[in-house]
């Protein structure tokens, strides 16, 4: 579910300091650190070591899942992707950016097409996403959107783990966090709203975003098998430890799972590192999200304004 411009801007900040790092030195000292990395570096997370893009290829070919992560507002970041993509020729390609639907081929004009599947083109900033959903289109990938319904979102905002879909909640009850997990993604979520998010509301947008998670893990587990089914959806969603490949580890542990969080150059980050791989991009400017920002009232109903379940 999109957020509105001012709550991505805060995501975005959220991943500028909460995406872990991956250079030589971070990985062998534990101080993570994004600093005099070259922009347009990929990194293999367990090594350390740089990889070129053909290697890198080569390696999210051999996976079954490829779980492809994004700051929300960098443009780099969806050409990058679109780039994979084109490259690997997937399965099926799985939207965070739509709600759980049938997988649907794009075609004639791709901004009606993307719309028609319930993509709300405003909130997500359109067309930052396009180089994603055009390299869909031109391989005849299908597309299937994989998140909850806006309603959905606020419900379970409100309502905590008892608000979850039946459909999720199987899913989500056979693999749940550990105790370091849940606090990271406790963690991370206080960060994505500035600090205020109070311990009232912390389990509501908790359970949000493993209903998130446990939708897009679904929709993988239906793609066909042959090449990888690649998930497109913020890098919180693509963590290995509390984010969809924790998900799969538990519920199809012989699956290949890889995933590639995408991070900025001269960005100083905590680790440690959820990812298996690191892409840094150059960074973009943005205004501080988090200047003069309050949390809204608490949602009293449905139909009242959401409390903010974030997209990451």
């Amino acid at each position: 579910m999109p957020d509105s411009p001012s709550r991505g801007a805060r995501r975005a900040r959220w991943w500028a300091t909460a995406v872990v790092a991956a250079v030589p030195l971070a990985l062998a000292t534990g101080c993570a650190s994004l600093v005099g990395t070259p922009p347009d570096t990929l990194i293999d997370v367990s090594t350390g070591r740089h990889l070129d893009r053909d290697e890198l290829l080569r390696r999210l070919a051999a996976a079954d899942v490829v779980l492809l992560g994004e700051q929300h507002d960098n443009p780099m970041h969806h050409a990058r992707r679109g780039e994979i993509i084109d490259a690997l020729r997937p399965t099926a390609v799985v939207a965070e950016q739509m709600p759980s639907g049938a997988p649907r081929r794009l075609t004639g004009d791709l901004r009606a097409a993307l719309v028609d599947a319930g993509f709300d083109a405003k909130a997500w900033g359109w067309p930052l996403h396009q180089p994603v959903f055009a390299a869909a289109a031109r391989g005849d990938v299908p597309v299937q959107g994989a998140n909850v319904t806006r309603d959905q979102a606020r419900a379970i905002a409100r309502g905590g783990e008892a608000a979850w879909p039946e459909a999720l909640r199987s899913t989500l009850e056979r693999a749940p966090l550990d105790d370091r997990s849940r606090e990271a993604l406790d963690k991370d979520l206080i960060a994505g709203h500035c600090g205020h998010l109070g311990p009232d509301r912390l389990p509501g947008m908790r359970a949000a975003q493993r209903a998130r998670d446990a939708a897009m893990v679904q929709a993988l587990l239906e793609a066909p098998a042959g090449r990888p089914a690649v998930l497109i959806a913020g890098n919180g969603h693509v963590r290995l430890d509390y984010g969809v490949g924790q998900l799969l580890a538990t519920l199809k542990p012989s699956a290949r799972v890889a995933s590639v969080g995408f991070a900025e150059a001269g960005k100083p980050l905590p680790s440690p590192i959820p990812f298996t791989y690191v892409w840094v991009t150059p960074a973009v400017k943005r205004v501080d999200p988090c200047a003069g920002f309050t949390m809204p009232p608490r949602p009293a109903s449905p139909t009242s304004a959401a409390a903010t379940v974030p997209r990451t």
